[in-house]
């Protein structure tokens, strides 16, 4: 179980004026940072956020709000506050989605290095002073939870405890998993869901060949397992991709994980199965239309998409790369992002230590975009 709580601080008595407000720019002056509002997180800032918070959808959400960040005397950013973020999914939202009288504070973060210079409370205390600005009489502080952090919200912001709640969903979601190779991701998977980590019940693993190692992952487990072979020569790739979707469909699948499948998909796969998510070894940017990506030093670089992307990615030189999970559409690896995470290439110019590097990022990030499923899922849900 896995406990949280919301936070309600009330702007009553003057609090979170337009004093404090410009106390906070003031402190944050004199300790060399540079406060810098914007109506949204650009691509830079959403990358900072990624590398600095991984395995989170905080660039998401910091995306749809106003934020405040702070560059520090080298130009580096240095932390981060969003605030009012509009069209969130999440379960622990839905009592307040109807109230005009509450805003909702966060993501909020501050990068290691930067945690004692005092930057966190001027971005602390110039986010729930825009919120007030905006004409909010509560702000909410949602779903926080280590003890550490209700208690210095309680501290510095007078935050008081409104909501307490399990993270952890009430059902499992019957999922398949497609995969080709030597199922690294499925093996993570499967051990998070035997952990308890994730609310799944992993009903079966489809390979597109017999001889894949994943397989065998699938059997230890005890995990009901098909190899679907394609025989290109006896075989039209429709009626291969009808073999697909009739062994899928018959295990019921609210989700489908692809873990490293090679085969793409047909747009009647898709039209037949709307949640299929796809972890993808390239940095991913939010713009589906975009062709390169920004990263988080500003610099950009190709969005390697496609099956060649580690490939690719070596081949160009970059500096940079990554991993994202995205929702599957019929343009390949341009769905939805819903977790990435950036990595540095530093010492890295062959394949296997690329993917030596890029394995863990993936795990990650695959974990963190199945629980955004699960709780996005669940609002939805309730909308019903």
């Amino acid at each position: 179980m896995t406990l949280a709580v919301n936070l309600l601080v009330d702007y009553d008595e003057g609090r979170f004026g337009e004093d404090v407000l410009d106390a906070a720019l003031r402190d944050a002056q004199e300790r060399g940072y540079r406060m810098i509002h914007a109506e949204r997180a650009d691509d830079r800032l959403a990358a900072w956020i990624d590398w600095q918070f991984p395995p989170s959808w905080w660039s998401s959400e910091a995306r749809v709000a106003d934020v405040w960040y702070a560059l520090a005397p080298d130009g580096d950013i240095a932390g981060f506050a969003a605030f009012d973020p509009q069209g969130l999914r999440f379960p622990w939202l839905r009592a307040y989605r109807d109230r005009p009288d509450v805003g909702i504070f966060g993501p909020y973060g501050v990068a290691p290095g930067h945690r004692s210079t005092g930057i966190g409370d001027a971005l602390l205390a110039a986010g729930l002073a825009s919120l007030r600005r905006k004409g909010y009489a509560h702000a909410l502080i949602p779903a926080v939870g280590p003890e550490r952090l209700i208690l210095m919200y309680q501290t510095r912001a007078r935050a008081r405890v409104v909501d307490e709640f399990d993270y952890d969903a009430p059902r499992r979601h019957r999922t398949v998993i497609l995969a080709s190779g030597g199922g690294t991701n499925a093996q993570n998977v499967i051990d998070a869901v035997n952990a308890g980590r994730l609310p799944l019940e992993l009903v079966a693993l489809i390979a597109n060949s017999d001889d894949a190692f994943v397989l065998q992952r699938a059997r230890r487990a005890d995990l009901a397992h098909h190899a679907i072979v394609w025989d290109r020569e006896g075989e039209s790739r429709a009626a291969y991709d009808v073999r697909i979707i009739e062994t899928v469909a018959a295990a019921e699948p609210e989700l489908i994980l692809l873990l490293g499948w090679m085969h793409l998909l047909s747009n009647e796969f898709l039209m037949r199965f709307a949640d299929v998510l796809n972890v993808h070894p390239a940095y991913l940017p939010f713009d589906s239309d975009a062709d390169d990506v920004t990263m988080p030093d500003g610099s950009r670089v190709p969005a390697f998409r496609g099956a060649h992307a580690i490939r690719d990615a070596l081949a160009a030189g970059v500096t940079w790369s990554g991993a994202s999970v995205h929702r599957v559409t019929e343009r390949t690896d341009r769905g939805t992002v819903l977790v990435r995470t950036p990595l540095r290439l530093e010492a890295i110019d062959d394949h296997e230590s690329f993917v030596r590097a890029i394995r863990p990022l993936e795990h990650g990030a695959v974990l963190s975009a199945v629980r955004r499923w699960v709780f996005e899922s669940a609002y939805d849900a309730s909308m019903v």
